[in-house]
């Protein structure tokens, strides 16, 4: 069974910074892609930043150049560096994965999430 855990979140005053880590554990063949996504009260789960197989970063206009997503591929791990934190940056993140299985099947995979606090 494959599972995404999170960590690194918390409270932050506004201008500071977090770093989030994620680490997938499992049977687990291939990652197809990591990236992080994040839900505001009210609002929808949205994309934050995503790391591609090939190695392409994408980010949501309100993240570039304060948040960079990176990957561990021996260690099956994603992180994201967010600095310049505003209080707008404030929700649930989650990991999410593309996990190919040892049976060739390709799964979506989502974290439980973890919280994010900028405070004025």
């Amino acid at each position: 069974q494959v599972q995404l855990v999170e960590s690194g979140g918390g409270l932050v005053q506004a201008g500071g910074s977090l770093r989030l880590s994620c680490a997938a554990s499992g049977s687990i063949f291939s990652i197809n892609g990591m990236g992080w996504y994040r839900q505001a009260p009210g609002n929808k789960r949205e994309l934050v930043a995503l790391f591609t197989s090939g190695g392409i970063t994408n980010y949501d206009d309100s993240v570039k150049g304060r948040f960079t997503i990176s990957i561990d591929n021996v260690k099956k791990m994603v992180f994201l560096q967010m600095n310049s934190l505003k209080p707008e940056d404030t929700a649930v993140y989650y990991c999410n994965a593309h996990i190919t299985l040892p049976n060739r099947a390709l799964y979506e995979y989502w974290g439980r999430g973890t919280q994010v606090t900028v405070s004025s």
